[in-house]
């Protein structure tokens, strides 16, 4: 949240035609952490008191700005307007303190989720860059695999893969990247080189747990590649990665990360191979901030950046090729 001060710990008492701007403060940070505890610690105040402010904003509006969600609070139709002038206070308290009365729009916190392997390769140098010019911004990032939300609150920008189907949030297209079955030097020294998709099902699978694999899309491996067994199985890819050069079975990585190791081969890549899109998925209430527009900005901008490592070396050497 941009201010200077947490609000007072005191909310207006009774009935009141205006809101004050310590109430609407108080729901802007809960509408973007989705918890009260969440915003209480990031305001500086108790549970009690965001409730009593929340409770107090309430009263002022006639009627309920937040109701409960499967993952936390969500802002009705009149919530969504009292968020919106929230947004417009916090602005001006900040231009206010601001030592040149302009200050920096894209600053504090944007939160977010992505893939293990966009987490790793792509988000860094993308915040990176734009902290370089806007040193007040911080990005909370967690790693997770799943499908976006229709509802998803305490999430500014979600980033999944293949399109997502969400009514109220807006998607946007980053780009694609391309899996392929890679095993260790070694490993196939020990076991041979499989030369067809068929000789695979004697090898084992380092991939995704299935029964916990919520993307349809990355299923992959296991409809190409008939009678394949589990070798090891996680829900993190960069646990694949190192399972594969480990000797623990093929794995089905992320070209992107995979190929950064000399000591991984690409196994038949005309005929086990898969280019998904990744999807940026941003909730009403965040796109309205410059912060949040901005780190999805830099994010396909640097996808872009990125296009030929994400396609891999075999798509590099074949561009004519199509998955």
């Amino acid at each position: 949240m941009t201010t200077t001060s947490a609000p007072s710990r005191d909310p207006a008492r009774g009935p009141s035609r205006v809101p004050s701007a310590d109430q609407l403060l108080v729901l802007l940070e809960v509408a973007r952490c989705g918890r009260y505890t969440t915003a209480a610690q990031a305001l500086g105040l108790t549970h009690t008191t965001v409730a009593r402010n929340v409770a107090a904003l309430e009263r002022a509006l006639g009627g309920r700005v937040l109701v409960r969600g499967a993952e936390g609070w969500e802002l009705t139709e009149l919530g969504e307007r009292a968020a919106r002038a929230a947004e417009s206070v916090a602005d001006a308290l900040a231009r206010l303190t601001s030592p040149d009365g302009e200050a920096d729009r894209i600053a504090g916190v944007v939160r977010m989720t992505a893939t293990d392997g966009f987490s790793a390769y792509v988000v860094p140098p993308a915040v990176a860059g734009l902290r370089e010019r806007h040193p007040d911004l911080s990005v909370e990032l967690v790693t997770v695999t799943r499908r976006a939300a229709q509802h998803r609150t305490g999430v500014d920008v979600e980033v999944v893969v293949g399109q997502p189907q969400v009514a109220r949030a807006k998607a946007l297209r980053l780009g694609e990247y391309e899996l392929g079955l890679y095993a260790a030097r070694g490993y196939l020294e020990r076991h041979g080189t499989p030369t067809s998709v068929a000789e695979l099902s004697g090898h084992g699978l380092v991939y995704f747990v299935d029964s916990m694999l919520q993307v349809d899309d990355l299923d992959a491996p296991r409809r190409m590649i008939p009678g394949i067994r589990d070798a090891l199985t996680c829900t993190n890819v960069l646990v694949h990665v190192e399972a594969t050069r480990a000797g623990a079975g093929v794995g089905f990585l992320p070209c992107f990360a995979a190929d950064r190791h000399d000591d991984l081969v690409r196994l038949l890549p005309d005929e086990v191979r898969e280019r998904l899109p990744y999807w940026a998925v941003v909730h009403p209430q965040s796109w309205r901030r410059p912060a949040v527009a901005a780190v999805v900005d830099a994010l396909r901008r640097e996808v872009v950046r990125q296009r030929a490592a994400l396609l891999g070396r075999h798509a590099a050497a074949h561009p004519a090729a199509t998955p």
